[in-house]
């Protein structure tokens, strides 16, 4: 297939996998990760429909960002504190914080762009020492230091589950929507909900979508024609 074809066939998956669960398509955001391709050929997944698209490295989303202006960039990778000036000024959403400095980093770079900065939480809800974000028990800490920031808006939590096993997969995503619906009855009235959950990939979003996602990140799926 090609790759227009291969985003089409994932994003009539992703409405039938809704469906089968009992949800509506237009709850979840189909973010189509195109860190392994080259720029130009991410027209063809544009072209096909994707409105929404990911970036894990500040060169990249600024460079996708200058060529795709018009579409909705994700930064879903290492924030890197000398690059987030550069990562504000390009990212609708930015995915992967956990580390208050950043935050209050954002904020700075967003009054300078002039924007409230969206962002989501990053958890590491299985506890592997590889993947990045905070221990579940410190979220509510975190959460209550981005509220203090006038120029971040905290949209929700994200998470990356073990590869391999489905099942732990599953109870990963499980355990961030129980997070996330925790935290938002201990929210102050003033404050909106956390509404979004990005989590489940190429391999595991149709879990994912089970237990509520509201975002999932799709690479290879779409961009490699080596992925079963």
């Amino acid at each position: 297939m090609s790759l227009a074809e291969q985003y089409r066939s994932v994003a009539a998956e992703l409405s039938r996998v809704c469906r089968e669960a009992d949800r509506d398509p237009s709850e979840v955001r189909l973010v189509a990760v195109s860190k392994t391709v080259e720029i130009p050929a991410i027209a063809s997944a544009i072209g096909a429909g994707a409105l929404d698209l990911g970036e894990n490295r500040p060169d990249r989303i600024v460079a996708a960002h200058a060529a795709y202006p018009r579409a909705r960039w994700h930064f879903i990778g290492n924030v890197q504190s000398r690059r987030i000036a550069d990562i504000v000024g390009c990212a609708h959403l930015v995915h992967s914080v956990f580390v208050e400095k950043h935050l209050r980093r954002i904020d700075a770079a967003a009054e300078q762009a002039g924007k409230v900065q969206d962002v989501l939480l990053e958890v590491n809800v299985s506890g592997e020492q590889s993947k990045g974000g905070i221990a579940p028990q410190q979220a509510p800490e975190l959460l209550r230091a981005a509220c203090e920031l006038p120029h971040v808006r905290v949209k929700g939590l994200m998470t990356m589950a073990p590869q391999g096993d489905l099942q732990i997969a599953e109870e990963c995503f499980a355990d961030l929507r129980a997070l996330r619906d925790s935290l938002n009855a201990a929210l102050p009235a003033r404050i909106a909900p956390l509404s979004e959950l990005s989590m489940g990939m190429s391999e595991d979003w149709r879990c994912a979508i089970r237990q509520g996602a509201t975002i999932v990140r799709i690479g290879r799926a779409i961009f490699s024609e080596r992925f079963a």
